[in-house]
């Protein structure tokens, strides 16, 4: 057992919970010991009471109570087979020191949740290639929603794109096929939405609800949301190749934005379904033919800023196979569209 000791927070430790700090710095202790710490007041921030949750910042003393020579129980990792190290490893499209990118695949979740247990975050283990530790989430794409997805390799560069992406330093641009064609052309969609009630413990099912912008500050829950598009080809008056850019970035703002102005997204069954009434004369999310059903939305570029060198990078992910087989249907290549449709605007 050792004695009580005042520990500084060195550089590159900082902005970083509490537990996770003392786990990196002392193995041999348990969640449940550092819950009973903070709570007894044995371990303390510059002199002051903490939550295990509460943030450390470089230069910062904590201090720490008598610990146990034994280590803790070691949690084994779950094993990932070498078929799925291969598969998650094939859809990187951008590495650095600092940054990976992946072409999400569809129907692969970002993050574990009800029954699922393969996704990104659990599958980032194999993307450690020459660091120890595994890159970690900055943002999230829904499950069936393709393209990139940015990954932070250091503790440093996650802090640096959660803080771009949270004041909007980032661009992010989707494609989208959709039922109908939006007119006008170019638009601003700047319904408000709100979660529907009863929709699973867990949030499985959950499904958003739009508000028109001048009931927002009266319905409770309801948060502001704003998306750009534009509309970049169409077949006649069934369907259009739609770009958009989430300015907000609200679950799953981009489905419930396109179907609240009547053209859901192709293959959307939550926003699009044969209930919803739209101007692709009643298709709803289907358009037919040999169009595949699976939810046609991808993210096909986003920009930021290197966290080390801020260099502006672009990272761009091509269509996966269900929407380029729609789009050599009807006649389409990716080259057809600028890279930034909306930089100009």
């Amino acid at each position: 057992m050792s004695g009580v000791q005042t520990v500084t927070v060195e550089a590159g430790e900082g902005d970083q919970r509490l537990d996770r700090w003392m786990k990196r710095r002392f193995p041999q202790v348990s969640q449940g010991m550092i819950e009973k710490m903070c709570r007894k007041g044995e371990c303390r921030v510059d002199g002051g009471r903490v939550k295990s949750s509460t943030r450390v910042e470089e230069g910062q003393q904590v201090r720490i109570p008598p610990l146990p020579d034994r280590p803790a129980p070691v949690i084994q990792k779950t094993r990932i087979s070498d078929k799925d190290a291969r598969m998650i490893r094939d859809c990187v499209i951008y590495k650095d020191d600092a940054v990976i990118a992946i072409n999400k695949p569809s129907g692969l979740p970002t993050q574990g949740g009800s029954g699922q247990t393969k996704h990104v975050d659990g599958l980032a283990e194999a993307l450690t290639f020459d660091l120890d530790e595994k890159p970690r989430l900055v943002h999230r794409l829904d499950k069936d929603t393709s393209g990139v997805l940015l990954l932070a390799r250091t503790r440093l560069a996650a802090k640096s794109l959660t803080a771009a992406m949270r004041h909007h330093d980032t661009r992010k641009i989707y494609w989208a096929l959709v039922a109908g064609v939006p007119t006008p052309y170019l638009g601003e969609i700047k319904y408000g939405l709100v979660k529907a009630p009863g929709r699973g413990r867990g949030g499985e099912g959950e499904k958003m609800i739009a508000v028109h912008p001048r009931d927002i500050d009266g319905t409770p829950g309801a948060k502001r949301a704003q998306t750009m598009y534009a509309t970049l080809y169409r077949v006649a008056s069934r369907a259009a190749w739609v770009a958009m850019e989430p300015i907000t970035g609200r679950t799953h703002q981009l489905r419930a934005h396109m179907a609240e102005i009547g053209h859901p997204i192709v293959g959307d069954g939550k926003y699009g379904g044969s209930s919803q009434e739209n101007m692709g004369d009643g298709w709803g999310a289907k358009v037919g033919g040999i169009i595949s059903h699976k939810l046609h939305l991808h993210a096909r570029m986003m920009r930021f800023e290197q966290p080390e060198t801020r260099k502006v990078i672009t990272v761009t992910a091509p269509l996966p196979d269900h929407m380029k087989d729609s789009w050599d249907t009807f006649g389409w290549t990716e080259d057809l569209a600028a890279e930034d449709p909306f930089e100009a605007v």
